[in-house]
């Protein structure tokens, strides 16, 4: 699917998400296929679909907005750091000044200054001071103008349309006072020009501060950007030579030197050295590399000259994909989020609404000086009500919990995952590569004859090399791990494997085949029972002896005849038992779900702790369990790797997938975990409660503060305590209600997980 990438930065708040999603949403009534994620937090818009550039960057035009494309990740996140510096600066120089006019005028009023216009001397004292205000509110107000411009040409209004009407009310009524005092009642001839000075100081103030904090809080993302290189050492016919990423083709032959970065994806083709992927995927311990395995960008090298083959293009590689999902993630959509976007959308128009009634009211039944009094509460609820902490209260909290997610090694694939993770009652894992390594050995072969007698049989007899080599032949073709031992033990014994003549995968049983023009099932006792091949029982003293040791047999008959068992190993991952010690004492169910033999997957449950097992289950029945599980009122995580994980991973509320796993099952999964480590679970059902929770905080306190704030600013508690809300202090709270809701969301990154639920 097209995707495009736009950064739009004069997006600022909520009722500017609204618009650009409507457009987009109107866009696809006429276009099919069109999908619009909008991130406040980060000022990006990616649209998925049929869809160009162009007409994405004209739709957001259409609601005031202009925007440009983002193609180049980390140049355009250099540029947007760069802006971003340039932007705090200004808005630090803008806040300095209408600071240090309002303030000095503010002190002068409240240590008994005259305030009023009552003479010739005063009228032209505070008119020099309104042309002064003047150029003031047009340096550190005019993004405010022109952003309301820009939305008042499309026929909408946004935070600044109420930010603007709040200070060109006090400060054009403060002007007519002065030009005409004389229409005024005496007790109505104060002035407001400090007022509007001293918004505006606040409000940039509260912006430079948000901006210093949400750039901490996209820092994840930003330093996965940085680990991508810009420059790599291609080997020519001439020499080596230093190039550009973006000159290096798919085949191209790189040189790693010692302590340098993987430039692309790629395959070791000559040497060996030490990597550590601890950036990509949280494991702590460098990785061995020899010849034929692969490198990911963005991993450092140890000490070791490596020369590796190029696989995978700069958009394709696995870093990449990692940056792509992260930022997919952070600019989803949560259920508990939606509420806001369908009042952000009507929220400025219903403001100026009830600013405009509650002024009237005040101007035509309050108390003297009634026009003074209408002005104070019309600025004051138009300042206050600015509704960036609403529409920040969600995203900033997500990309924060993603950014620490990636972090740990895990991808969120969505907001709505993290939502699920937090209600997760039941983890339900598979075995082979989940709880185990996924690097099974073959430990005891035994060859059975005719007549159903095993033999003890030396490792270089023939009819075993031919028997095996055969097997290896046909394995060859599945994905199953346990294959992966039986080639490895081939590989061991130097045998040379030739194709199939045929070959048939049956999901969960096993593969047959004809090779050498020998019949051949491989598989588990189901195959084998299927396939007709009996004296399976004659066996089970051997078996159970094999499960016991948690080694799972596997059976090969040819032609019919069961002529040799394999039995297998796969150790159990070095951190299995504490991860699963942390699930259950953090409330969890904890179910071993596997399509091995129930001896064998009970002999691994009883090392790591689990009770529950479920075992000899086909794909489809793994994910007929999930689903009886969930009709118990279970909400369940599935956790595997393999291709007959997928439908299960599916079928779950959160599907986890191990990232040493097959692509399948990872693309098929809510959340990745990259290092394959199951010590960082019970840490991320800890981050999904935890997150939530800062969500529900955040939405909360925006609420409330909106809630409270139009009411106090349209001064209902004037009946009570004599006063109206002063427009300077409602410009302090709505700059310091954003500033609360960005820095709550950066406690995230700092929280203490573990496997009891933490406080945040």
């Amino acid at each position: 699917m097209n995707s495009i990438t736009l950064y739009v930065p004069t997006m600022n708040c909520a009722s500017c998400v609204a618009k650009i999603e409507r457009a987009f949403s109107a866009l696809e009534q006429k276009k099919s296929a069109i999908n619009a994620r909008v991130n406040l937090a980060d000022k990006q818009v990616i649209v998925e679909g049929e869809i160009c550039a162009q007409l994405a960057i004209e739709t957001i035009a259409s609601v005031g907005y202009a925007s440009e494309q983002i193609q180049d990740v980390k140049r355009a996140a250099q540029v947007k750091a760069k802006e971003e510096a340039c932007e705090y600066r200004t808005r630090i120089i803008q806040s300095l000044l209408g600071l240090g006019l309002g303030i000095p005028m503010m002190i002068w009023g409240l240590l008994g200054g005259e305030m009023m216009v009552n003479s010739p001397a005063q009228q032209f004292g505070w008119g020099v001071m309104g042309v002064i205000t003047l150029l003031l509110l047009v340096t550190t107000g005019g993004h405010f103008y022109k952003g309301m411009w820009r939305s008042l040409k499309v026929g909408s209004a946004n935070m600044d349309t109420l930010i603007v009407l709040g200070t060109s009310s006090a400060w054009l009524y403060s002007m007519v006072v002065v030009l005409l005092p004389d229409a005024f009642p005496p007790s109505a001839r104060h002035v407001y020009f400090e007022a509007s000075v001293m918004i505006l100081g606040l409000i940039n103030l509260g912006h430079a501060l948000e901006l210093s904090a949400k750039g901490k809080t996209s820092e994840a993302v930003q330093r996965l950007v940085g680990l991508q290189s810009t420059t790599a050492t291609k080997i020519t016919d001439t020499g080596d030579i230093e190039v550009e990423i973006a000159e290096i083709k798919l085949g191209d032959r790189l040189r790693l030197k010692p302590g340098g970065r993987v430039a692309l994806d790629g395959e070791v083709i000559e040497g060996s050295s030490t990597i550590n992927e601890s950036m990509l995927t949280g494991e702590p311990l460098p990785v061995n590399k020899v010849t034929g395995d692969l490198l990911s960008a963005g991993t450092v090298n140890g000490n070791g000259t490596i020369i590796y083959q190029v696989t995978a293009g700069l958009g394709d590689t696995r870093l990449s994909k990692i940056i792509d999902l992260v930022q997919q993630a952070q600019t989803s959509k949560l259920p508990i989020g939606r509420l806001t976007d369908k009042i952000s959308a009507y929220f400025v128009p219903a403001v100026v609404l009830i600013a405009m009634i509650a002024s009237s009211i005040w101007y035509l039944s309050g108390p003297a000086p009634q026009l003074s009094h209408a002005l104070i509460v019309l600025t004051s609820v138009l300042i206050i009500a600015c509704p960036c902490a609403l529409g920040l209260a969600t995203p900033m909290s997500i990309m924060v919990s993603v950014g620490r997610a990636a972090q740990m090694g895990v991808l969120i694939k969505n907001g709505e995952a993290l939502q699920l993770a937090s209600k997760v009652t039941c983890v339900v894992l598979d075995k082979t590569g989940t709880i185990t390594q996924g690097k099974p050995s073959v430990t005891d072969v035994m060859i059975i004859s005719k007549s159903g007698a095993t033999s003890e049989v030396d490792d270089k007899d023939l009819a075993l090399q031919q028997l095996f080599t055969r097997v290896a032949s046909l394995e060859r073709y599945s994905e199953h791990p346990l294959a992966s031992a039986v080639l490895e033990e081939a590989k061991v014994r130097e045998l040379v494997l030739f194709e199939p003549e045929s070959f048939t995968n049956v999901q969960g049983k096993g593969i047959l085949g004809v090779v050498d023009g020998c019949s051949l099932a491989v598989g588990n006792r189901s195959l084998m029972q299927n396939e007709g091949v009996s004296g399976l029982d004659r066996f089970d003293a051997e078996i159970s002896q094999f499960s016991a040791q948690a080694k799972t047999p596997v059976y090969i008959a040819e032609n019919g005849q069961l002529s040799m068992i394999i039995a297998v190993t796969d150790p159990i991952k070095a951190d299995a038992k504490a991860a699963m010690t942390a699930l259950l004492q953090s409330g969890k169910r904890v179910v071993l779900l596997s399509g091995d033999n129930i001896r064998t997957a009970k002999a691994v449950a009883t090392q790591v702790g689990i009770k529950e097992v479920i075992a000899e289950v086909l794909p489809e029945q793994k994910q007929a369990h999930i689903i009886a599980l969930q009709a118990e009122g279970e909400v369940v995580a599935m956790v595997g790797d393999g291709i007959n994980d997928a439908p299960a991973l599916v079928s779950a509320d959160v599907g986890i997938a191990m990232g040493d796993g097959t692509q399948v099952a990872i693309e098929s999964a809510d959340l990745t975990f990259l290092s394959g480590r199951l010590s960082v679970l019970a840490d991320t059902f800890s981050l999904a409660r935890v997150s939530m929770r800062n969500i529900k905080q955040n939405l909360f306190g925006a609420f409330i503060y909106n809630s409270l704030g139009i009411p106090i600013a349209a001064g209902v508690l004037f009946p009570f305590t004599g006063l109206l809300l002063s427009p300077v202090i409602a410009g302090g709270a709505m700059a310091l209600s954003s500033l609360t809701v960005v820095t709550n969301a950066n406690r995230l990154r700092y929280v203490k997980l573990n496997s009891s639920t933490p406080e945040v």
